[in-house]
């Protein structure tokens, strides 16, 4: 599989301070294997070193941080000599190494000849628990699922990927059926890469369904594996909230739809481990739509999604005859599923996620991005009803410099906003989307 990610990690390769690298994200988004990949594609030699299941390498790194001595040590592990600049050094599930994950600031600082990659399933976690990190002495890069163009070049649809990333709408509307059945598609299957291959081998939605519930029941278990055990109840809860709550009609998270009574302080540390975990999603909401957005962010009001559609499609029990009803899975539980793809199709393309409404929440923006020195209305049409009240309403108040609706329909530029199809919105916000030369929409 071709993942986004390769792009950064060759460009950290040829970094001239480079340091030690970790990699972010939640189980199964396929951390280990684009490690072990990216090791094969670029570099002679790879060591991998597990420390889930590898007490000897873990009880070196309790000794000292001896470079020197841990360095001979790997390569005792690897059973052979290596040269530096020819190897790629894998730590994975280097949470259960803390002191292997302090050592990252001496590699840095005292051998920074070798090229070190970090990933941890719980690593977030761990981080928010107090394990000695290596501030300031290490890279960072965020796995997220793979995103529709990722998912449908997997597919074999590499033509369309291309037509995507060049924003050729005429050609992409001409196959816009075509568009519009690989993304109900992905709204089944999602972008984890387990459920990806498993439909990629089998051509079966139920096998594919099978690995998703799989994958929800080891989410389950690390709950109970790995959270503080007061704190257990109360994940399962705000975990199995998430499907009612993206089905009202205001997505706001609500404590009270979890338990009547409930209230912000009872279910904090529950949403913190989810999030640290890296399995939900936040979107905040905006007071005003002003540079910078996060200084206009209301902590306490917030949308909160699930990792990857597929992942919510299989919460939500959604039935595979779905796929067969046209539109139907587009307008799925008030269109939940559609907001939840745009939402996780920002996220994995490094983008913080905001919303807008009014104090009475009426009026409400889907999202709100930033760039530059500009704020960009989106609103996300499930339906083919794309009367945009509450878009052109904000666009009359706060005048942006462009709007976007991003919906089924084609490609088209309106007078005061664009139609964006839902499975090119990444692409155009990449490329076209925030130009200067856009002229301000005149809304009146």
């Amino acid at each position: 599989m071709e993942r986004n990610l390769f792009h950064s990690l060759e460009k950290w390769k040829n970094k001239k301070n480079r340091k030690p690298l970790i990699i972010q994200g939640a189980r199964q988004v396929g951390k280990t294997w684009i490690m072990k990949e990216f090791g094969a594609r670029y570099y002679q030699n790879t060591v991998y070193i597990n420390f889930d299941n590898n007490e000897v390498m873990k009880k070196v790194f309790e000794i000292d941080f001896d470079i020197s001595r841990i360095v001979s040590a790997i390569k005792i592990e690897y059973g052979g000599n290596f040269v530096p600049e020819d190897t790629l050094i894998i730590f994975d599930e280097i949470q259960e190494a803390p002191k292997a994950l302090a050592s990252l600031k001496y590699f840095y600082e005292n051998a920074p000849q070798y090229a070190i990659v970090a990933a941890g399933s719980l690593l977030g976690v761990a981080l928010h628990e107090g394990t000695s990190f290596p501030v300031g002495k290490v890279d960072f890069l965020q796995l997220y699922p793979m995103d529709f163009r990722e998912f449908i070049t997997a597919l074999g649809e590499t033509e369309l990927a291309k037509a995507f990333t060049k924003c050729e709408y005429e050609l992409v509307n001409a196959y816009s059926i075509r568009c519009a059945e690989l993304l109900k598609k992905y709204y089944y299957i999602g972008g984890m890469p387990e459920a990806v291959q498993t439909y990629i081998d089998t051509d079966d939605f139920f096998e594919v369904r099978e690995v998703q519930n799989n994958l929800l029941k080891y989410y389950e278990e690390d709950f109970s594996k790995h959270a503080p055990k007061e704190v257990i109840p109360r994940i399962m809860m705000v975990w199995n909230s998430i499907p009612a709550q993206l089905a009202k009609e205001n997505r706001k998270f609500m404590y009270g739809s979890i338990r009547e009574g409930a209230r912000a302080k009872d279910f904090e540390l529950a949403i913190q481990w989810l999030e640290d975990a890296g399995l939900i999603l936040k979107c905040y909401r905006i007071k005003k739509p002003d540079i910078p957005l996060i200084a206009y962010m209301e902590m306490s009001s917030f949308k909160m999604y699930m990792l990857d559609v597929g992942l919510l499609a299989a919460k939500a029990d959604l039935s595979t005859k779905v796929l067969l009803e046209g539109n139907a899975i587009f307008e799925e539980f008030k269109g939940a599923l559609t907001e939840q793809y745009v939402a996780q199709q920002l996220k994995a393309s490094g983008r913080d996620l905001y919303y807008y409404s009014t104090e009475n929440s009426s009026g409400e923006i889907d999202f709100i991005l930033q760039q530059d020195f500009a704020c960009i209305p989106v609103e996300v049409k499930a339906s083919e009803n794309l009367r945009a009240k509450s878009l052109r309403a904000f666009c009359n108040k706060y005048k942006p410099l462009t709007a976007i609706r991003t919906s089924m329909s084609n490609y088209r530029k309106e007078e005061w906003l664009t139609n964006v199809p839902l499975y090119t919105l990444i692409d155009y916000l990449e490329t076209v989307g925030f130009r200067g030369d856009v002229i301000k929409p005149d809304v009146r």
